[in-house]
């Protein structure tokens, strides 16, 4: 079994030995100076000291100059498999316009909807090879794919393979997800819970069949689906063994709840939590992820990630990089503009794009640098790790590695 040794790294930050949920300080973080990583096949053999980790390798990728290195970001939800532009909404919202206002106006997701419908699968998995290019760029190791602008079992498919498709090609693994409950389309726009019946009855069973998504999202709101209607959509998702993550509490609240109720992986958004949907989250299992993008884009408040991680909460970091709302992508600078505004810390910020946004996709062979770990590797050239969030993802990557394999 042939070993591969990479270093000397000025910083080796393995982010192990920290808890999955509540607060954590800066202190708590593990530095090893002039550090290693020794792997074979893709995986992670050993980590240390790179001057004791040269004995008996066979290979040596000698890194030159002041560098940190960090397990590869995991961007746990996006919506990178998309048609069109929606460069006017984002003129209406600085206009004055609300969100739900556009989207009542044709605007919104449904003018997504309309465009990727149009669009060929051939060149839809053209669009999503282009935005992760860009996303390895800025270190993303490891990407979550939504549907969700197909709306109808056709389409849903036209997407989900372009997604398994564009898996096969792109530098990271795409994790999909079927969102086929993003909205009710308008031809269903009076019969909501048949809409979902049928999505079920006809949709889920090819997921399964074809291995295109294990994971079933909605989104609970006003411009969508209510609780009730969603809870029997759940029921049968669960009973075919998906998992489960929820689009929660974005404008009004009630999709916690529900996510709580269903156990769901991750309930994502949360910016209208209250203190009562923060407490029930940081009780549960079901990681908070904050979406600071569409913060940003849509020019409304955070997600409470202060509260939730002092509450107890496992908080990830996403980007929810998507055409309307979220169309800028840049996770890092996103976690880094969230950090300001919520004051979290380094050691917040990185596990909260690493081994606790592994824990919203269910994934348990990344987000640290330990043994039996993947190869999934992130440098900077600086020799302080603080320099990465004070930099607001201006300090790009110099390499990236994925399982071993060096990517840029």
């Amino acid at each position: 079994m042939a070993t591969t040794l990479i270093g000397p790294f000025t910083q080796l930050l393995p982010l192990t030995g920290l808890p999955l949920k509540g607060a954590l300080n800066d202190e708590q973080l593990t530095l090893i100076n002039n550090g290693g990583i020794l792997f074979s096949e893709g995986k992670i053999v050993k980590i240390g000291l790179f001057a004791d980790l040269k004995e008996n390798v066979d290979t040596i990728i000698h890194i030159d100059g002041d560098t940190v290195c960090l397990p590869g970001f995991i961007d746990a939800h996006t919506h990178i498999c998309f048609g069109g532009s929606r460069a006017n909404d984002f003129a209406l919202r600085n206009s004055g316009k609300s969100y739900l206002e556009i989207a009542k106006a044709g605007g919104g997701i449904w003018d997504t909807v309309t465009k990727t419908r149009k669009l060929l699968e051939a060149e839809l998995v053209e669009g999503i090879i282009t935005r992760t290019k860009a996303h390895i760029k800025a270190g993303v190791t490891t990407l979550e794919v939504k549907s969700g602008y197909g709306l109808n079992v056709t389409e849903e498919l036209k997407m989900l393979r372009a997604i398994k498709t564009a898996d096969k090609i792109t530098a990271q693994q795409l994790v999909p997800t079927c969102l086929a409950a993003h909205m009710v389309p308008k031809d269903w726009s009076n019969q909501p819970e048949a809409y979902l019946e049928l999505i079920s009855q006809e949709l889920f069973p090819v997921l399964q069949s074809e291995n295109l998504a294990n994971r079933i999202d909605a989104f609970i709101e006003e411009s969508a689906f209510t609780a009730q209607q969603i809870a029997p959509y759940f029921k049968k998702a669960q009973h075919m063994g998906f998992d489960i993550t929820v689009h929660a509490d974005q404008f009004t609240t009630s999709g916690s709840q529900v996510a709580v109720d269903f156990n769901a992986v991750s309930a994502d958004h949360l910016e209208a939590s209250t203190m009562l949907e923060v407490e029930m989250l940081a009780k549960s299992n079901t990681v908070a992820t904050a979406l600071p993008g569409a913060s940003i884009g849509l020019g409304c408040a955070y997600t409470p990630a202060r509260k939730l991680l002092d509450a107890g909460a496992c908080l990830a970091i996403a980007s929810d990089h998507n055409p309307g709302s979220a169309p800028m992508g840049n996770l890092l600078t996103q976690a880094s503009i969230l950090a300001t505004f919520e004051k979290l810390s380094n050691a917040e910020v990185l596990a909260g794009l690493t081994f606790r946004a592994a824990k919203a996709l269910n994934l348990n062979d990344r987000g640290v640098l330990a043994r039996g770990m993947n190869a999934d590797l992130v440098v900077y050239p600086t020799k302080n790790y603080q320099e990465i969030t004070y930099q607001q993802g201006q300090l790009k990557p110099s390499q990236v590695f994925i399982k071993g394999v060096p990517k840029i």
